[in-house]
């Protein structure tokens, strides 16, 4: 037997009077399926009776020195002039829930969004890096830097589809560099977003090339890497690998192409 509220006085026990044996045991419980909670097995049952579920996809607006909060979903016109704008407030399909006159369209589905108003920069700066990683860039960093929200997502989950990349970019490069994307950190190139733009969708469909010869031009590519790899051993060739596999999974399907 087992109690939720603990012994009190002891120096085992958690801020809420639970130690840790208790946890341990409520633990075993479970796993033997008694004292009605949960176990492994039932656990691992229920997740394979769900089914494969569909993966979810994120995009991600980088707005470059954008609108303040006061401008879109956090209007204030009852303030002085110079803090509440030239924008007036909307009623939206959520009571109570107000955003910019701007915004009519997105009024009507205001249901279907969640303004998360407690998310504050590190630091008053339009730095990329605060925004695409969460770092504040002026402090201490890991050899070759933090990663980016796209790049964790890469090597955390990988491609939902083995011909599309797990992480794609449409940014390009600014003038200023601190407004730039980070990059792929010490997670390596092979995390690195891939970006269609310019020449690159070109490349994305096959010009008058079967799939058995692009089979051939891939075990010829593959010959070309030993020697490549007798002269770099860097980790700068593992990701080159990763991006070859990418781009021959793009060639031979027209999935991406098409979207």
């Amino acid at each position: 037997m087992f109690s939720i509220a603990g012994r009190p006085s002891s120096s085992r026990e958690f801020c809420d009077g639970v130690s840790r044996r208790d946890f341990l045991r409520i633990g075993t419980l479970a796993a033997m399926g008694t004292g009605g909670g949960w176990g492994l097995p039932e656990i691992l049952k229920a997740e394979s009776l769900s089914g494969k579920k569909s993966p979810k996809s994120v995009i991600m607006i980088y707005l470059v020195g954008g609108p303040p909060h006061q401008d879109m979903f956090d209007l204030k016109p009852d303030a002085p002039k110079e803090v509440a704008g030239p924008w007036r407030p909307i009623a939206t399909n959520v009571p109570g829930f107000e955003i910019c006159e701007a915004f009519p369209q997105l009024a009507k589905q205001a249901d279907k969004l969640t303004v998360i108003r407690s998310l504050v920069g590190n630091q008053a700066d339009h730095d990329a890096i605060q925004v695409f990683n969460g770092h504040d860039p002026k402090k201490p960093k890991p050899q070759g830097g933090w990663p980016q929200f796209g790049s964790m997502v890469s090597k955390v989950l990988g491609p939902a589809l083995p011909e599309s990349p797990p992480y794609v970019s449409l940014c390009y490069t600014c003038t200023h560099g601190p407004y730039n994307e980070p990059g792929p950190g010490f997670l390596g190139m092979s995390h690195s977003p891939f970006k269609p733009l310019g020449e690159t969708r070109k490349d994305m469909v096959l010009n008058g090339v079967t799939l058995d010869r692009l089979s051939d031009r891939k075990s010829l590519l593959k010959g070309f890497d030993l020697l490549r790899r007798e002269i770099d051993q860097s980790s700068m060739m593992n990701g080159l690998d990763t991006f070859t596999e990418q781009a021959m999974g793009l060639l031979t399907s027209s999935r991406l192409a098409e979207a």
